[in-house]
């Protein structure tokens, strides 16, 4: 049955906005911060600066999980005593934000109706909006009422169904960037108001310093803006993939807007990249943009990342506005899309996997492990210097085969629901592969392919002397000894996937301009010293090479 409110907004471009709680509409952002301190000091582990991604737009769920594993605390007790402190400072008395409760009412003469949108439970949330006053909201969801909260896009589409309107004439207001997430993961137009942490502007996004001069009517043009985006429907399916319009090199604002326009459909396109940083890019000067600029002009989704030197991964989120999951020291992923579930070890050590659960769009999970595999004994050295034969060389794999049959283990519960979920391993295995070479078995990548797993490149490129999409190493033409020796040129990262939602439409190996030899490196604007992969998937479709 139509929600009530249906009729009323179904001509209207806005049809509702819907509002974060917690340093949106009231000031529980620092509320919530200073509770989750209390506690976490408590258990000996203050916070930092670093930990702003699992405490703000969090659920307490979420908090108290980061905070069991750190300290080795029971998780339950861990959870009570965050509800407990932060009830505490809401009882103690909320306070609006500057031009909320104009706000509110403005809507409400002008018939708009309104929601509230929060990760916190139910219980905190009707502290507060008794506080605001009962009747200001048509519907509220809270973390109670969705299997998954923010940055899930759960929330906003239960909000929208509740009140019988359509996501992407809708309005969402947040504060942090998982809230931001969320909403435009369900399709709606974001005003983001940052309560602790900048947020990045971008295509589809508003960003103020606070609501104080926001009125109905420029929400309402933060719809009509996004009319011409939007024919053929926010779900379309099929067709073409949106392009972008050239771009000159170093404008990545093209890029940002391709992102906009292909969030306000369904996704039917996943492109995945793998890439060694390489100590973080360090090597070079500065690495950071010229990562960035990479990432942005290539278009890609999701990064599978190597080498992040500690760092990386949250660094490159941070200036992106997307999501991250950083590993221990060495490995990451980033994420445009919100990142739903984190898999494996916390720390997995130098060498090891990641994974991590994305949501693409409203409908569709894909789950994503990153790997980096011990680089010692290499075996094309053995191979070209050492004349090592065959049985040789297939012994010398047995570290690595060690290690990858740990990770296919980590991942097998995600392999056996891939005909739901769709699965993919990227990473740098240090190991060819047996579908490259004939001198050995090269069983590292025999054993991913028994598994399951499919390799996009060979798959996109069945021929290897045509195509034998080298990534190691752009920037070694000859061994670092000083012998003279050529470098032996080998593909070594992959994109590998499982799974019937995923099929390939193509892939490639990526290094930009013409790097310089080692040691020469520092001003190459390519920041590794590996190619990456990148593959762009459909999504939906039967599996199998384009």
């Amino acid at each position: 049955m139509p929600s009530p409110h249906s009729a009323r907004t179904s001509q209207q471009p806005l049809q509702a906005v819907l509002f974060d709680m917690d340093g949106t509409l009231v000031d529980t952002e620092r509320l919530w911060w200073e509770a989750v301190e209390h506690v976490a000091v408590g258990l000996g582990r203050p916070l930092a600066k670093a930990d702003e991604e699992d405490v703000l737009g969090r659920p307490v769920e979420h908090t108290a999980e980061v905070l069991s594993r750190a300290t080795g605390a029971p998780f339950a007790e861990v959870a009570a005593d965050l509800h407990r402190e932060f009830a505490v400072r809401v009882r103690s008395g909320v306070v609006a934000r500057p031009g909320a409760l104009r706000l509110l009412d403005a809507l409400a003469a002008d018939g708009v109706p309104t929601a509230l949108v929060t990760a916190s439970p139910r219980a905190i949330a009707d502290l507060v909006v008794e506080s605001l006053g009962t009747g200001r909201f048509a519907v509220t969801i809270t973390a109670d009422d969705t299997p998954r909260t923010k940055p899930a896009p759960d929330p906003y589409l239960a909000a929208c169904r509740a009140l019988g309107v359509e996501p992407t004439a809708c309005v969402a207001v947040e504060d942090t960037r998982t809230g931001v997430s969320s909403a435009e993961a369900a399709g709606c137009a974001v005003l983001a108001v940052p309560s602790l942490a900048p947020i990045a502007a971008a295509p589809g996004r508003t960003v103020l310093a606070s609501l104080e001069d926001v009125t109905t009517a420029r929400l309402r043009d933060m719809i009509t803006a996004r009319e011409p985006l939007e024919q053929g429907g926010p779900r379309e399916q099929g067709g073409p993939r949106e392009q972008a319009e050239p771009h000159e090199q170093g404008e990545p604002h093209a890029a940002h807007e391709l992102y906009a326009a292909r969030e306000l459909r369904e996704p039917r396109e996943l492109r995945v990249m793998s890439w060694n940083l390489w100590y973080g890019g360090t090597k070079v000067s500065d690495h950071r943009e010229k990562q960035l600029k990479i990432i942005l002009e290539n278009g890609v989704d999701v990064v599978g990342l190597q080498e992040t030197f500690g760092t990386a991964a949250r660094e490159l989120a941070d200036a992106l506005g997307w999501e991250y999951h950083q590993a221990g020291e060495n490995l990451g992923v980033i994420s445009r899309y919100p990142i739903t579930g984190r898999l494996g070890a916390a720390d997995p050590g130098f060498y090891g996997a990641t994974g991590v659960r994305i949501r693409v769009g409203g409908r569709q999970d894909v789950v994503l492990w990153s790997a980096h595999l011990d680089c010692a004994p290499y075996g094309p050295y053995e191979a070209s210097f050492d004349g090592l034969a065959a049985p040789g060389l297939t012994a010398h794999e047995s570290g690595r085969l060690g290690q990858v049959r740990e990770i296919l283990t980590a991942m097998a519960p995600d392999l056996a629901a891939r005909d739901t979920t769709p699965v993919l391993l990227v990473g740098d295995f240090n190991a060819p592969s047996h579908l490259d070479r004939a001198d050995a078995e090269w069983p590292v990548t025999r054993a991913a392919e028994e598994a399951g797993l499919r390799d996009s490149y060979r798959e996109a490129h069945p021929d290897p002397v045509r195509s034998p999409g080298h990534t190691w190493s752009p920037v070694h033409p000859e061994h670092e000894d000083g012998s003279g020796r050529p470098e032996p040129q080998d593909r070594i990262d992959y994109v590998l996937y499982a799974g019937a939602g995923l099929r390939v439409l193509n892939s490639r190996t990526l290094v930009t301009g013409t790097p310089r030899p080692w040691p020469d490196v520092e001003d190459n604007a390519w920041p590794s010293d590996h190619a990456a992969v990148i593959t762009t998937f459909s999504l939906g479709g039967a599996a199998g090479p384009a």
